[in-house]
């Protein structure tokens, strides 16, 4: 299917480049890499995102580029690279109808939504695709295209833990690295310059940590939300805190929305597939990393993932039941 992609890109000459809301390092970085790739190419090349760039991001190369709007302008190029959705409303992006749709992503929720679309579910990131596209299509792997890409694998493969790294996967960053990215360099940014907001969001969710036998779970609330000064973005990775336990296969974050929705964040060390319980609420992900939205209040919330979680585990015969305790 790259091969579509490819002549899709040969035969245009303007593209607009979006990923999903609440952008993570694979999104940003698998953006910035392709502009700077498609700027190569001498593309006319618009980057726009209806969430900003994440703080931990906003040194990378060219992240000055990304246009932050919740409304495609008239004039901005009729042909759109989506990276890591599986629909246009994954953008919350306005003004996407009508226009030519290529769609490039590697969850396990891919869909064929897109007048082109390419999707590798053994790809470790969107940006291993991006990389590939990138040389396929002629366009050089420079310093800065490096440094996006090696953000993007470092992030999305959870610094090479999770299932699905494997040899390709540091083939990827090695050559990444003989491009030009520095490994230091790009964790001190991703690791090393968090907020203090973050960390008293981490704080409030720590207080808030309860475990089941093989399940741990973290919430924030609203109050505690505002009282920390943290960000949407500042809740990304607090439930790999819990995972970290030992003998805790699954691990699950709730974060209260204004809407008295709660967005869960799931994690698994492998035992427990929860981007199929995701699915079931209308999100997606991975096998052992995914998200969703369930209804409120914090018990409801919780009931009806528990209630999913122990159906795929004993499906699969996997993992231990767990319960509302």
């Amino acid at each position: 299917m790259m091969d579509q992609v490819l002549k899709a890109i040969e035969q245009r000459d303007a593209f607009l480049l979006t990923s999903h809301a609440r952008p993570d390092g694979d999104a940003v970085g698998s953006l910035l890499a392709l502009y700077q790739a498609l700027t190569q190419l001498k593309k006319k090349t618009q980057v726009i995102m209806s969430d900003p760039v994440p703080l931990i991001y906003t040194s990378l190369p060219c992240a000055a580029v990304i246009d932050q709007e919740q409304q495609v302008p008239d004039d901005a190029p009729q042909t759109v690279i989506i990276l890591e959705c599986d629909g246009v409303q994954r953008t919350r992006l306005k003004g996407l109808e009508g226009r030519f749709l290529i769609n490039i992503d590697h969850h396990a929720s891919g869909r064929d939504f897109g007048h082109v679309n390419w999707i590798d579910r053994n790809a470790c990131a969107v940006a291993e695709m991006v990389f590939r596209l990138t040389r396929a299509a002629g366009a050089k792997i420079t310093p800065d295209i490096a440094t996006c890409l090696y953000t993007a694998v470092l992030t999305d493969t959870g610094s090479f833990c999770f299932i699905g790294t494997n040899d390709r996967t540091f083939e990827l960053a090695l050559e990444l690295v003989r491009s030009g990215a520095k490994p230091s360099d790009v964790a001190q940014h991703v690791y090393f310059s968090n907020p203090a907001s973050k960390m008293r969001l981490l704080g409030a969710a720590l207080s808030n940590l309860h475990r089941d036998g093989a399940l741990a779970y973290m919430h924030l609330s609203l109050g505690e939300m505002e009282k920390s000064g943290g960000l949407e973005e500042d809740c990304e990775g607090i439930v790999n805190y819990a995972l970290g336990i030992e003998g805790v296969e699954v691990a699950l974050f709730f974060r209260e929305l204004k809407d008295g929705r709660y967005r869960v964040s799931l994690r698994s060390k492998g035992q427990v597939n929860v981007g199929v319980i995701a699915e079931r609420f209308g999100g997606g992900g991975h096998a052992c990393a995914s998200g969703c939205a369930v209804s409120g209040p914090l018990a409801t919330s919780l009931e009806l993932i528990l209630s999913q979680l122990n159906s795929a585990s004993f499906e699969n015969g996997r993992g231990p039941e767990v319960t509302n305790a």
